[in-house]
């Protein structure tokens, strides 16, 4: 597979097929939608997912439950990012950017409703899951809208901007306001989406009578009704998968026989929801499991790192999150440095940059004798995570063929989620307890 770089065929998905009896017509060129409103559209969930890093105590005492339990915010808005991603995937391929776009702020406006006003711990939990699974959808649209690797990396650099502030914006909302209000800070995407309706293009992937149908066709990827049993099995999939590190005895055999009937599914179905020819490309598998694991680095890390500087430092609530901020910001801002220099590079390289730096960071974390030092292994996890995401999904989306591409971006980014839930369990139980 070539190199992705900007000068490479972006991984943007096909042509909006014409109103029936204008297939021929030929409007004006769509305005591309600045990198910065896509930025904006996708960024405010990573805040939101890490404000509960330094609060999970104060939560807990709200609601007079344990912290373990206080977890499970995390840990759903993690699941719901994993499952919803793939799923409204599916949904811009089929039906394009604008529904698409609608109903993933309809769902982040009605459960930061839900989160402020719920009495009830499972009623929270729901709210916490429609502002995930809508935050997925507004991810999905910003890099299926991002196109090459430079403009995947500001969006991504932001994520990990955003998700830096995160626990110091959410500790500093609790202590002032409510911690839930610091669950709420994902709305602030809802500001990007009148840009992002004016600018995008309406693109439904599949459809037969379309420039799209016609890729599809040539591709040999045949445009059937909705893969409805695909996507309900990847959905439980991934549930039984984020309950690994919590309930392993149970959920490892469910998960091991959802797969084997996933894979029988593709194969039975080989374009459906999961297709067969997408899961058996290597430079789009390695991508999606590297982004897993360095996800995964990073998740636990983010959580177990403040637990580790308060027991090793002393130092105050205020400081450590300052420290982790500032560790976190300069890894963020660092990380746009290799989506910009991938192509000079060279994948080989690339790779080597990310696995060496992914692998550094939790070993240091569990040697290191000098616990300020944690705050560096902050830095080199959330440079991989971040420059890795840019980098592994430009990779990711270029192999797939181009009426896939919205496919392999959920597919990727539900990879990458799927670190967003391992982490905060395996963090809990490992560390903060």
């Amino acid at each position: 597979m070539p190199e992705t770089s900007e000068t490479s065929a972006p991984p943007t998905p096909p042509a909006e097929p014409a109103p029936r009896g204008q297939e021929e017509s030929a409007g004006p060129p769509p305005r591309r939608v600045h990198a910065a409103w896509l930025a904006l559209l996708a960024t405010p969930v990573a805040a939101g997912a890490n404000s509960p890093v330094l609060i999970l105590p104060d939560m807990a005492g709200s609601l007079g439950t344990s912290k373990a339990t206080a977890a499970w915010f995390v840990t759903t808005f993690a699941w719901a990012m994993a499952v919803g991603t793939p799923l409204m995937a599916g949904l811009l391929r089929r039906h394009g950017v604008r529904p698409t776009l609608r109903l993933s702020a309809a769902l982040v406006a009605a459960g930061t409703v839900l989160v402020a006003v719920a009495p009830w711990l499972p009623l929270a939990l729901a709210g916490r899951a429609a502002q995930a699974a809508g935050g997925a959808g507004l991810v999905t649209l910003a890099l299926s809208l991002g196109g090459t690797a430079r403009r995947m990396g500001v969006i991504t650099s932001g994520f990990g901007v955003l998700g830096a502030t995160g626990p110091l914006l959410g500790s500093w909302l609790g202590d002032t306001v409510s911690w839930r209000l610091a669950l709420a800070v994902s709305a602030v995407a809802l500001l990007a989406v009148p840009a992002v309706l004016r600018s995008a293009r309406d693109e439904p992937v599949a459809a037969s009578a379309s420039a799209s149908g016609r890729a599809a066709a040539s591709a040999g990827l045949p445009n059937g009704p909705f893969d409805a049993r695909g996507a309900a099995l990847l959905t439980v999939l991934a549930s039984s998968v984020v309950l690994i590190p919590r309930y392993p005895a149970a959920a490892v055999p469910v998960a091991l026989v959802l797969g084997l009937l996933l894979v029988a599914h593709s194969r039975a179905r080989p374009d459906g929801f999961v297709p067969r020819t997408l899961v058996r490309t290597p430079a789009f598998l390695t991508s999606a499991l590297l982004a897993c694991a360095l996800s995964t680095s990073y998740f636990t890390l983010l959580f177990a790192v403040p637990e580790m500087l308060d027991s090793g430092t002393g130092w105050s609530t205020a400081t450590i999150g300052t420290g982790q901020l500032t560790a976190l910001l300069a890894g963020s801002v660092l990380s746009w440095l290799l989506p910009a220099a991938a192509s000079r590079m060279g994948r080989p390289a690339v790779l080597t940059v990310l696995i060496a730096l992914g692998a550094l960071a939790p070993i240091t974390a569990v040697l290191t004798p000098w616990a300020p030092l944690l705050l560096l292994v902050a830095t080199m996890a959330v440079f991989a995570t971040a420059a890795g995401n840019a980098t592994l999904a430009s990779y990711a989306v270029g192999a797939a063929p181009e009426p896939q591409r919205p496919t392999a971006i959920g597919l990727f980014t539900l990879c990458y989620q799927l670190g967003g839930a391992f982490g905060p369990s395996i963090a809990v139980l490992t560390v903060t307890g």
